[in-house]
C-alpha cells in the first residue's frame, strides 16, 4: 500500500496507535473492537454520526465526524476501507507525514494468521447468511471461534465476537480483490456472478479474482464450492488440486436428500460421499438457503466437526440481520427486511416471497450504486417485475457520484405499475396508502431503504 515499509503486522501489536477511516462501517467497527481487544489504542472517523459509531464511543474509542488530516493525531499506522480513494485528506495527510497506510483487507489478513484454522466464505452473494450458518455451527460444537461478519447476528448481538479457539471464521468479499490479502486455509465459493463492474471488468476478470483466492489455499487445506453454479465452477476448472463441492442439482460430495417443508421449516438429509451426516431442520424459507446450509455444512465436515454440530447449528439459525428479517406488522401486513442488491439476490428472495401464503409481495426496492444499477438493468428490471407491486426507492450512492445520469426513475419506465419515489419519506407514505391485511411488505437493498419500513411499523 503507501508507505508501508513494513508488513502491517508489524504494527498491530499492543501499545501502537491506529487511525481507522471510515471507522463506522459494517465491516471496519468489529475491527476497531478487535483493535482494540488486542491491545491497541484505536480511534478513527466517519462522514457522519450512527449507531455504530456511537457504539465505539460507549467502548471508549474516539470518533471524528467528517474527514481531516488533523483527525490522525500522533498515529502510528492508517487502514481504510476499499471505499476510501487516495484524495481522501486522511489518506493524503499519512502520505505527506510518511505514516504507512493499509487497507482493512490486509489487517484481516494479519488477523487471520494467528488461527491454524482460517474459514474464509466468499461469494457474490450469501456470505452473511453462510458466515452466520458456520458460526453457530462452530458454536454448537464448543469450538469458541472468533468470527467477523458483515452484518449482524442475533446470537451474537453484533456482527463479531473473539475466541479462544483455534477457528476464526471470516466473511470474505471479492470487491477490490480485498479478500486477496486473506490466509485461508478453507476457503468456500458460493457462487461467481457479474457483480463490482465499477471495478472488475466483467464476468471473466471475476472468475479470475475467485481462482486466485482459492489458490491462496495451502497444501492441507480445502476449496469448498458450489457444484450448482457455473460460475464458481468455471473459476475452478483445472484448478491443480482437489476441489470439495456441494449442490442440490448436480453430482457433489455434500448434496441434500429428502427435502421437504414441515411446519415451515426445511427439513432434509445431508449425505458426504453418499453417507448420512446429519438431518436438519432449517428455519429459513428457500431453495438458496438449503444451499448455503450445504456450504455451511461442507465448511463443518473438512474441519472435522460432527454432524451433530451442524443439526443443532442449523436448527438454531433464524437468519442474519437484514436477511428475510421480520421487522413487525402494519394494517395486517408483514413487513420484512432484506439486503438484497443484485439481481440474483433478488430473483432468490421475490421466487421464495412468492411461495408463501401472502396476497400479494409488495416491493420497497432501493437500488444500490449508480453503476451497478447501469451495468445490470436488464436483469433488474426482469426481477423487479416478479413482485406484485413494486415501489422504487431513488438509487444509494454509496461510494459514487451520479456520472451516468441514471435513476431508479429509468427502472420503473420499465415496470408495469410500479411507482417511483425520489426520497424514503414518499416509500414510506405510498407503503401506507397501498397496505393490505395478508400482504407481505418488502424493504430490500443495501443502503438505508429499512428505515422506511421502520417509520411505518413506528407509527
Amino acid at each position: 500500500m503507501m508507505n508501508n515499509l513494513k508488513p502491517i503486522s508489524a504494527y498491530m501489536v499492543s501499545g501502537k496507535r491506529v487511525h481507522l477511516v471510515g471507522i463506522g462501517g459494517v465491516s471496519m467497527c468489529p475491527l476497531a473492537e478487535v483493535l482494540q481487544g488486542m491491545g491497541l489504542v484505536v480511534h478513527g472517523s466517519d462522514i457522519h454520526e450512527s449507531d455504530a459509531v456511537k457504539h465505539l464511543k460507549s467502548l471508549g474509542i474516539h470518533v471524528d465526524i467528517g474527514h481531516s488530516a488533523e483527525n490522525l493525531g500522533d498515529c502510528d499506522f492508517v487502514i481504510r476501507t476499499a471505499a476510501v480513494h487516495d484524495n481522501n485528506p486522511e489518506i493524503s495527510g499519512a502520505v505527506t507525514r510518511g505514516i504507512p497506510v493499509y487497507e482493512r483487507a490486509q489487517a484481516l489478513g494479519a488477523i487471520m494468521r494467528r488461527y491454524p484454522n482460517a474459514l474464509c466464505v466468499s461469494g457474490t452473494h450469501g456470505k452473511t447468511t453462510t458466515t452466520s450458518m458456520c458460526t453457530h455451527i462452530f458454536m454448537a460444537a464448543e469450538a469458541d471461534p472468533t468470527v467477523m461478519i458483515g452484518g449482524t447476528l442475533p446470537m451474537l448481538h453484533s456482527g463479531y465476537r473473539v475466541g479462544k479457539g483455534d477457528t476464526i471464521i471470516l466473511e470474505s468479499c471479492e470487491y477490490c480483490n480485498s479478500f486477496l490479502s486473506f490466509y485461508p486455509t478453507v476457503a468456500v465459493i458460493l457462487n461467481v456472478e457479474a457483480d463490482h463492474l465499477d471495478f472488475f471488468k466483467d464476468l471473466e476478470d471475476i472468475e479470475h479474482s475467485f481462482r486466485r483466492f482459492a489458490q491462496l489455499v495451502p497444501d492441507g487445506g480445502r476449496v469448498v464450492a458450489n457444484a450448482d453454479n457455473a460460475g464458481a465452477m468455471a473459476a475452478l476448472k483445472n484448478l491443480g488440486r482437489p476441489v470439495f463441492t456441494f449442490a442440490l442439482d448436480h453430482a457433489a460430495h455434500c448434496t441434500a436428500e429428502n427435502l421437504r417443508e414441515e411446519d415451515g421449516k426445511q427439513v432434509f438429509d445431508v449425505t458426504i460421499y453418499g453417507k448420512p451426516y446429519a438431518h436438519v431442520t432449517l428455519p429459513l424459507h428457500g431453495r438458496h438457503n438449503v444451499l448455503n446450509a450445504l456450504a455451511a455444512a461442507s465448511s463443518a465436515y473438512v474441519l472435522g466437526l460432527p454432524g451433530s454440530a451442524v443439526e443443532q447449528g442449523l436448527a438454531d439459525f433464524t437468519g442474519a440481520g437484514r436477511r428475510f428479517e421480520r421487522k413487525g406488522t402494519f394494517h395486517g401486513a408483514d413487513v420484512y427486511d432484506d439486503y438484497a442488491h443484485h439481481p440474483d439476490e433478488l430473483h432468490a428472495l421475490l421466487t421464495m416471497a412468492k411461495e408463501l401464503p401472502y396476497h400479494r409481495v409488495v416491493l420497497a426496492f432501493q437500488p444500490h450504486t449508480y453503476s451497478r444499477t447501469a451495468k445490470l438493468f436488464e436483469r433488474f428490471t426482469e426481477e423487479l417485475k416478479l413482485a406484485d407491486v413494486a415501489i422504487l426507492a431513488e438509487i444509494y450512492a454509496a461510494r459514487e457520484t451520479n456520472t451516468i445520469g441514471i435513476s431508479s426513475n429509468d427502472l420503473c419506465k420499465q415496470i408495469p405499475g410500479s411507482v417511483y419515489c425520489s426520497t424514503l419519506e414518499q416509500v414510506t407514505e405510498q407503503l401506507r396508502s397501498i397496505a393490505q391485511p395478508g400482504d407481505l411488505i418488502l424493504t430490500v437493498g443495501a443502503g438505508d431503504i429499512y428505515r422506511a419500513g421502520e417509520k411505518l411499523l413506528a407509527e
